[in-house]
């Protein structure tokens, strides 16, 4: 089973716009782009919303057959361990393998000394394609990057191993994910990872490393954009080398987690795969969900008044439901208008406050974040909030498809911006 060139990771919290979501990328078919779509749902969002890994697969199957979409298309098994990947082993074709938790705990010693041997022909100065700098490898600092990261990888194999037992080899996409990571990997220390997933014999396809800066949910990236220009070159440009140096997939590429909405480094993105000739993997974590709110936003009447529930009361039970994303947000309450202000809103005023449209003066990060994280109100609506989004589909359905064609697949695979 081979990934294309291209990838998007859709994730659709409640399982209702797979049509809208394919349709964005089948409009960009239409532009001579192939784009496979892989949609993604983790254990965390199944776990608040009541549903299961089989209700994706049930989704992803029936938007290719009403689309009548022929291409390769995938369902994302999201930040997946040995605890809980057996609930997603018969429903998914694509494995997210996530490493993070082990990185820093040690290997055997070992099994450390064996990967500072198996790797002692790089000690000395090393020059990568594609990167200007050359960089002097000692025996030390093999022993450093086995000793962080060694252990996490072969965690990363025992999984793929479980999974391949189970599913047979080259069923299924395997991606190793260390994104949730506390620092980002280095360009060496990346490339140290990949010849010790070669050496566990994973053939991952993607690998999503953590990149300089924050990519918080449903917003722009923060950080230092130059900086993430030349990491994402050289982590590019490590991979093309690695490649040729283990044996690991020649269509390997590069993951961005939450890269849903970064649109001012998405240029850069764009830039590097023409530079390279490369492909890229796009998460887009849950801004279809926030299109469904802006969607019933617009519709007025019942959804309007079922968005401004939700953020009310989102917004009384701002701990509890930021706490698990707290790495991936950065909201200030101060900035967030008062459900009673929100009460008195129409219905361009919310969708504009939550739309990501950075020249709308009504435009609120803060108050898009939190509801970014809002879902799990929604889910306990019940059918109340699933009856809405049945009978507003239609304006629903073209914010969705227009959010990830003009704000994500344009701007990255084509040129220009919506």
């Amino acid at each position: 089973m081979i990934l294309p060139k291209y990838s998007i990771g859709i994730g659709d919290r409640f399982g209702r716009q797979g049509q809208a979501q394919l349709q964005a990328i089948m409009k960009a078919k239409d532009q001579g782009l192939e784009i496979a779509p892989v949609w993604n749902k983790s254990c965390r969002e199944h776990t608040i919303i009541g549903t299961s890994p089989a209700d994706t697969r049930e989704e992803a199957d029936a938007a290719v057959k009403v689309c009548g979409w022929s291409d390769a298309y995938f369902v994302d098994a999201d930040h997946i361990n040995l605890a809980n990947v057996d609930d997603f082993i018969h429903h998914s074709d694509f494995f997210t393998i996530d490493i993070a938790d082990y990185i820093g705990e040690k290997a055997a010693p070992d099994d450390i000394a064996a990967f500072v041997k198996n790797n002692a022909k790089y000690v000395g100065a090393m020059t990568i394609p594609g990167i200007e700098r050359t960089f002097e490898i000692t025996t030390d600092l093999i022993e450093q990057i086995a000793s962080k990261y060694l252990r996490a990888v072969q965690e990363a194999g025992n999984i793929y191993r479980h999974i391949e037992n189970i599913k047979g080899k080259d069923n299924f996409i395997t991606e190793v994910s260390t994104d949730e990571a506390e620092l980002p990997q280095t360009p060496i220390e990346l490339f140290f990872i990949l010849a010790a997933l070669a050496g566990e014999s994973v053939p991952l396809q993607t690998i999503a490393p953590k990149f300089t800066g924050r990519f918080n949910k449903g917003v722009d990236y923060v950080g230092d954009i130059d900086r993430f220009r030349n990491e994402f070159e050289q982590d590019t440009a490590v991979i093309a080398y690695a490649v040729n140096e283990f044996p690991l997939p020649d269509n390997l590429k590069l993951s961005i987690h939450s890269g849903s909405d970064k649109f001012s480094i998405y240029p850069f993105i764009r830039r590097t795969l023409r530079k390279f000739d490369t492909g890229v993997h796009i998460k887009t974590a849950g801004t279809t969900w926030l299109e469904e709110l802006t969607g019933l936003a617009l519709a007025g009447g019942d959804g309007l008044a079922i968005a401004k529930e939700v953020y009310r009361r989102t917004f009384g039970r701002f701990d509890e439901l930021c706490k698990p994303y707290a790495t991936v947000i950065d909201i200030d309450k101060n900035r967030l208008p008062t459900p009673a202000e929100v009460a008195g809103w129409d219905e361009q005023t919310f969708a504009d406050s939550l739309r990501h449209n950075q020249s709308c003066p009504n435009y609120n990060p803060d108050f898009r974040q939190l509801l970014h994280v809002g879902y799990k109100i929604a889910a306990q609506l019940g059918d109340r909030y699933q009856d809405a989004l049945k009978k507003h589909e239609e304006i629903i359905g073209r914010n969705v498809t227009e959010n990830i064609f003009s704000r994500h697949l344009q701007p990255i695979f084509i040129g220009g911006s919506s």
